[in-house]
């Protein structure tokens, strides 16, 4: 049962979609997947364009009235399809994972990564009865294109990928210390920028070692969570995001609340919780992060990036719940999430952005997955960071579209 809303400048449909946890067992235990159709008021006939969203463990953007950005220049060609990925949103959530042990909620989880998405998607598009139809991947939703690439390509038109071209045939370790390599230059470049802040940060250090200083949530501000405002340092606003917050005097109620705002995992835990077996192409990934840490990082205590480690489980009330699957995770032989010899013989239309200097997706190894995929035409830029599709979508997604038709 479909429910529409027709606002300034747009048409919204909204639907839940029911589909198998586990698609090995289709007539097994039932979840909901939500998606919300965004169309031009005359566009309601205009060919899907199915939009993959980052995280993993993030809902689908939501549509503003009237839409901005990619979502804007994506209506003049296409209906969007704006889906809850499982387990997010309005889909079947997981806060506290369902499952009466630790094992059960672990095999819960393995269900909830690019292989499933991209079979609910796969599901979706036979039940509203489409053919085929385009695909948007920004980030880890790219990652998700790329397995759809791999398992699904009869089901698509054509695709594009904003900052998500996953390393194909790389080790974890490998991936994780090219991550560590960024995040080095990335404090070098923040305090090149904010010199004073240097010794700024080194006094909230001391402070939160020396001190039981408590969030507003009630857990105690960790000197490791602190540096974990490193996760913005891969936003185009990010220096300056980071530099808002330690201005502020560390007993303020202004820079408690904005530190607890600016690194939270409890509201999308699956983020933390998955988050290393999105590059876990057939491997365990064993806390790859924590395992390749340089000892520069830990010596100079630099902010921290897109890394998760096992003490987070501790630190963060919002997680402690997930612990003891995470832990079992950690260990778990993850299937292969691309086919290599499919995306060489690729025959699907494909575009993608790869961010030069981007932070959490290594360019050389970016560049390597666009010469793996056949036919696969690459916008490699330096204007942007990661962020480029919220920044500065209209422009992004136009240029990939013309990448794809040839124009440009």
């Amino acid at each position: 049962m479909a429910t529409t809303h027709r606002v300034p400048g747009a048409v919204l449909t909204e639907r839940a979609h029911s589909v198998p946890l586990d698609h090995s067992q289709p007539d097994g235990e039932k979840i909901t997947v939500f998606t919300r159709e965004l169309a031009a008021p005359d566009g309601l006939d205009r060919p899907y364009l199915l939009f993959l969203q980052g995280g993993p463990g993030f809902e689908a953007t939501r549509p503003t009235a009237p839409p901005t950005g990619w979502q804007k220049r994506a209506l003049a060609d296409y209906r969007v399809l704006l889906i809850d990925q499982r387990s997010t949103g309005r889909s079947t959530p997981v806060g506290d994972i369902p499952g009466a042990t630790p094992e059960a909620q672990a095999t819960y989880m393995t269900h909830l990564r690019a292989d499933s998405i991209v079979r609910d998607a796969e599901l979706i598009r036979q039940e509203l009865g489409v053919d085929r139809w385009s695909v948007l991947g920004q980030s880890f939703g790219g990652f998700c294109a790329m397995t759809y690439l791999s398992f699904a390509p009869a089901g698509l038109r054509e695709a594009f990928i904003t900052g998500g071209l996953s390393p194909i045939g790389r080790p974890i370790d490998d991936i994780y210390a090219a991550t560590w390599r960024r995040a080095i230059e990335k404090n070098r470049a923040y305090f090149q920028r904010y010199p004073g802040d240097r010794e700024r940060v080194r006094d909230i250090l001391r402070g939160l070692d020396d001190n039981d200083v408590r969030l507003p949530s009630g857990d105690r501000l960790t000197s490791r969570r602190f540096l974990q405002l490193g996760l913005k340092l891969g936003d185009s606003a990010g220096f300056e995001q980071i530099h808002h917050v330690i201005e502020l005097p560390l007993d303020s109620r202004a820079f408690l609340y904005d530190m607890e705002e600016a690194v939270r995992f409890g509201r999308n835990p699956i983020y933390a919780t998955l988050h290393e077996s999105s590059y876990a192409d057939g491997v365990p990934t064993r806390w790859a992060a924590e395992r390749t840490m340089p000892d520069e990082v830990a010596r100079e205590r630099y902010f921290t990036a897109e890394h998760v480690f096992r003490w987070m489980w501790q630190d963060f009330s919002g997680l402690r719940s997930h612990r003891a699957a995470a832990l079992i995770l950690a260990d778990h032989p993850w299937p292969r999430l691309y086919d290599v010899n499919q995306l060489a013989q690729n025959e699907v239309p494909v575009a993608a952005t790869i961010y030069v200097d981007d932070l959490y997706v290594e360019r050389r190894f970016a560049e390597e997955t666009a010469v793996a995929i056949r036919g696969l035409r690459p916008w490699i830029t330096n204007e942007y960071e990661h962020n480029g599709l919220r920044a500065d979508g209209e422009r992004i997604l136009g240029r990939l579209i013309d990448l794809v038709r040839g124009l440009a």
